[in-house]
């Protein structure tokens, strides 16, 4: 068994993993990034929206608000600087009903303590001529909402790592290891090597549970829950030129109307709660998932709607609980020098990748 010694180590190839690894390498740390798969952000980081997110919903003063907020600003200079495929096509939140205009009315507030100050009130005719399919009573437009190709965005960060004198490892499954209050902290790898580091990121999404405990790191970490959700493609073109969301249900931010980079309609995320991560297609809601669509977009055609994609999202409240803010466990948390933890990095994770590993490089 060998035993390798570096500066930093980053387990999880995720955005913000990889993120997180690039900007340690590029302060100066010898910094190695493990992934347990053989390819770059395959879990969460490629099972989402794609969408670059306001910063909009999350609670004044939340991590969540913080880092979505300084994300954005962040990722839009990153994509405009490197001309990676990105569009700010923004985003209306439609109300149906005066359940949903007072929820609608809390939004704007929260925007406007978050700092976002460019949401829009729209009447039923101006949101008919930005959208003439779409069915609402009023709504907000968020002009800094945009999309992303996220996959484009992981493999210039990979880059930038690699630039930096990083490496990236895939492959390499945590087995198990040895966290330390003084700072030396030691991880297994498929069973077998042991790294030896002073900082080490546990950035494992899915598994950030499951690799707290593989690395003895005590009491504290936050309880792991999961909800899959479903995304439907739409053959052909709908006439929409920016996203269209409902108003938040419990666990998400309802089933959406998004584009792809080419331009192409699909529809979701649902919420269903499971015992442990799987990605298998329940097309046995589908009425009750077109049924949603249709409040806000009564011309669907239904026959239109084929099963594409589902994902999972790594949650630290469960079913009836209130929304968590992200968690990032540092020292003054749980006592051990150097360890930084990540927990229930859900939406919008993808939008905060550099606001989080900037803060991370700040804790370490």
């Amino acid at each position: 068994m060998a035993v390798w010694q570096t500066d930093a180590v980053v387990i999880g190839a995720g955005v913000v993993g990889l993120a997180v690894g690039r900007s340690l390498a590029m302060a100066g740390h010898e910094t190695v990034v493990l992934e347990r798969h053989n390819l770059i952000g395959s879990e969460t980081s490629a099972r989402n929206s794609e969408v670059i997110h306001a910063g909009i919903y999350y609670p004044p003063g939340s991590l969540k608000a913080q880092a979505c907020v300084r994300g954005k600003a962040l990722l839009y200079e990153y994509l405009r600087a490197r001309n990676l495929p990105h569009r700010q096509i923004g985003k209306l939140i439609v109300a149906g009903s005066r359940a949903d205009e007072e929820a609608l009315d809390e939004i704007a507030q929260r925007s406007v303590a978050n700092e976002v100050s460019d949401l829009e009130r729209l009447t039923a005719s101006a949101v008919h001529e930005l959208a003439p399919d779409v069915r609402a009573e009023s709504a907000l437009f968020s002009p800094s909402t945009g999309i992303i190709d996220s996959h484009q965005y992981m493999l210039s960060l990979q880059a930038d790592l690699e630039a930096a004198g990083g490496v990236l490892a895939l492959a390499s499954q945590v087995t198990g290891g040895q966290v330390s209050a003084s700072g030396d902290h030691r991880i297994e790898v498929n069973g077998g090597d042991e790294l030896s580091c002073g900082l080490l990121v546990n950035c494992a999404g899915l598994d950030a549970a499951s690799t707290w405990n593989a690395l003895g790191a005590g009491s504290g970490c936050p309880a792991q829950h999961f909800a899959v959700g479903h995304y439907y493609s739409y053959s052909g073109r709908a006439r929409f030129n920016h996203l269209i969301y409902p108003t938040p249900v419990p666990g998400g931010l309802g089933i959406h109307a998004t584009l792809d980079m080419g331009g192409q309609v699909r529809f979701g995320p649902d919420v269903r709660w499971l015992e442990s991560p799987n990605y298998d297609f329940d097309d046995s809601r589908r009425v009750e998932f077109a049924e949603a669509i249709e409040r806000y977009y009564p011309g669907l055609d239904r026959s239109r709607l084929a099963p594409a994609y589902t994902g999972v999202r790594p949650k630290i409240s469960g079913p009836g609980e209130p929304s968590a803010d992200f968690r990032v466990l540092s020292a003054s948390e749980h006592g051990l020098a150097g360890f930084v933890s990540l927990h229930g990095i859900e939406s919008p994770g993808l939008t905060s990748s550099l606001a989080l590993a900037e803060r991370i490089v700040s804790l370490v």
